[in-house]
C-alpha cells in the first residue's frame, strides 16, 4: 500500500516517489555546499581579498546547489532540452523587463574584476558626489560608508560608470591652505617662518616633498600664499586639523599682521 502511494503520479511522469529523491538529492546538495564553502574559508580565503571571498563563497554555494539540482532533475527523465528552451524565452522577457538589474550584476563583476578599488579604501563617487569608506560590494550594489557614520548604498552601474577618486592608492597625500599677510610684511620672512613651524611643530609632515609655498593672491586686504603640505595617506586627522593653527601662531609670534577686512562707518551729520 504504501508502493502504491509512492507511485502516485502528481502530473505526467512525475511520482511522489521521484518529488521525494529530488527533494533529498537537493537537500544533499545543500549540506555538501556547505561543507564546501566551510572548507574554502579555511583553507583558501585568509589568502584573499575580502570582497573576492564574498563573491566566490556564493558562487561555490549556489553552483553546488543548481549542479544538484540538474541532476536530480535529469535522473527522473525530466528534459533538459526543453527546460533550457523554456529557460531562454524567460530569460529573454526577464531580461527587457529589468534591463538595470542585469546592468548592475555585469557593471559588479567588471568592478571585481577590474579592482579600481578594494574593500576598505576610502573612495569618491565623483558624480554621485559620495566620499568615505567603501564597505562592501555586493552582485548588484556597492556600500560606502559617509564620515559622518550614515551608510549610502549605490547601484554598481553607476559605480562602474562614474569617475571615482581613491585615497589609498598613493602612500602619500597633499592638503594645502591659504593664508594672508599684510601688504607691509615681508614676504620671504613669513615663508621662512611657516616653514620653520611646520618642520618644528607637525610631526607627520614630510620633508621628501618638502612643503610648496606660493603668492596665490594679491588680494584686497592681504598678500595670500598658499601652503602645501605632503603627508603619509593614513595621517590625515593628524595634520590638517593642526595646520592652519600652528601657522596662524607662529606668525603671531613673529609679530607678523595676519589682515582681516575693516569697515569705517562714516556719519554725514558730523559735517558742518
Amino acid at each position: 500500500m504504501v508502493l502504491e502511494f509512492l507511485d502516485t503520479q502528481l502530473m505526467e511522469g512525475i511520482t511522489i516517489w521521484s518529488m521525494m529523491f529530488t527533494i533529498c538529492l537537493v537537500f544533499v546538495g545543500v549540506i555538501v555546499a556547505r561543507i564546501a564553502r566551510t572548507i574554502f574559508n579555511k583553507k583558501f580565503a585568509p589568502n584573499m581579498e575580502v570582497h573576492h571571498v564574498k563573491t566566490l563563497n556564493k558562487a561555490i554555494y549556489y553552483g553546488i546547489i543548481i549542479i544538484f539540482l540538474l541532476a536530480a532533475t535529469a535522473s527522473q527523465g525530466i528534459d533538459l532540452g526543453s527546460m533550457v528552451v523554456g529557460a531562454g524565452f524567460l530569460g529573454i522577457v526577464i531580461g527587457f523587463a529589468a534591463q538595470s538589474v542585469v546592468s548592475n550584476m555585469i557593471s559588479g563583476v567588471f568592478l571585481l574584476i577590474e579592482k579600481p578599488v578594494k574593500q576598505g579604501d576610502t573612495v569618491e563617487i565623483v558624480d554621485a558626489n559620495v566620499t568615505g569608506q567603501l564597505i562592501d560590494i555586493n552582485i548588484f550594489s556597492s556600500k560606502i560608508q559617509q564620515f559622518d557614520g550614515t551608510v549610502i548604498r549605490i547601484p554598481n552601474e553607476k559605480m562602474f560608470t562614474s569617475n571615482i577618486r581613491s585615497f589609498n592608492l598613493s602612500e602619500v597625500r597633499r592638503s594645502e591652505v591659504t593664508v594672508g599677510i599684510g601688504y607691509g610684511e615681508d614676504i620671504d620672512e613669513a615663508i621662512k617662518i611657516i616653514k620653520n613651524a611646520i618642520e618644528q611643530n607637525v610631526t607627520y609632515s614630510l620633508m621628501e616633498p618638502e612643503p610648496d609655498f606660493f603668492i596665490s593672491e594679491l588680494a584686497d586686504n592681504s598678500v595670500n600664499i598658499l601652503v602645501r603640505v605632503w603627508y603619509p595617506r593614513d595621517n590625515l586627522l593628524k595634520v590638517v586639523p593642526i595646520l592652519l593653527k600652528i601657522i596662524k601662531n607662529a606668525l603671531n609670534d613673529a609679530g607678523i599682521e595676519i589682515p582681516f577686512p575693516q569697515r569705517v562707518v562714516w556719519n554725514g551729520k558730523d559735517i558742518q
